[in-house]
């Protein structure tokens, strides 16, 4: 989801990505390949792939979740990080129409031969809610 500090000025009406132009938006660069990460927006079944500009670069999650919160520009954040600062108006979502759907995190290994350490990953990863839980 897209987010920015509520005292930010909101998206003009058209609410598109192409509306991110006008605004200062904080990007993140991959750690490995050293690029900015495209903001990927999906509507009607439109795929749109953009790379905002912003006057700040972070390269981890968290910081960049607390740059948007204190009003740096807007940011991409995972619906479940950024719930209590919406329900609390820390936060506002933008771009709701655009927000493609999250389908989860994939594992692939290349071998159906698994180690026994793998295999109890694999089984805490498939059991939502049980990893963790001792």
């Amino acid at each position: 989801m897209w987010v920015r500090a509520p005292r930010l000025s909101p998206l003009p009406d058209r609410r598109t990505p192409y509306d991110l132009e006008a605004h200062n938006c904080v990007n993140y660069r991959l750690i490995g390949g050293g690029g900015l990460l495209p903001w990927e927006f999906l509507n009607a079944g439109r795929e749109v792939r953009v790379r905002p500009r912003g006057q700040l670069v972070v390269n981890e999650g968290d910081l960049a979740g607390a740059a948007v919160r204190a009003g740096a520009g807007l940011g991409s954040m995972l619906a479940d990080e950024g719930a209590d600062d919406l329900a609390n108006g820390r936060l506002v979502s933008v771009l709701d129409a655009w927000c493609p759907p999250f389908p989860g995190c994939h594992l692939y290994y290349p071998s159906r031969q698994a180690t026994p350490a793998l295999r109890a990953l694999v089984d805490a990863l498939r059991s939502p809610g049980k990893a963790g839980a001792e």
